[in-house]
């Protein structure tokens, strides 16, 4: 445990910070499975709107600075690939 009374305080704010980021990890990643099991499902109206509400999702955590801008990128752009050729076959 630290003895200097800043570092106590920084501790207790790097711990509400990670359960924060942890929060919105969760509920990125839960929207993702959503999303990818209605690919696996090829329902393409359940496509739809779970895809939309998955980049919603990853859009909001990129913005808050959980997650790096290219890394969502790379998320969102995976996603929209495979619900094309979900829907296109």
């Amino acid at each position: 445990m630290a003895n200097i009374k800043s570092q106590k305080k920084r501790i207790l704010t790097n711990e509400k910070s990670r359960q924060y980021n942890v929060a919105i990890t969760s509920r990125m990643k839960t929207q993702i499975k959503k999303a990818e099991d209605a690919i696996a499902a090829k329902d393409s109206a359940q496509i739809a709107e779970t895809l939309t509400s998955a980049i919603s999702e990853i859009d909001k955590a990129a913005c808050k600075g959980v997650l790096h801008q290219k890394s969502a990128a790379r998320k969102k752009s995976s996603l929209q690939r495979q619900a094309t050729a979900a829907q296109s076959s």
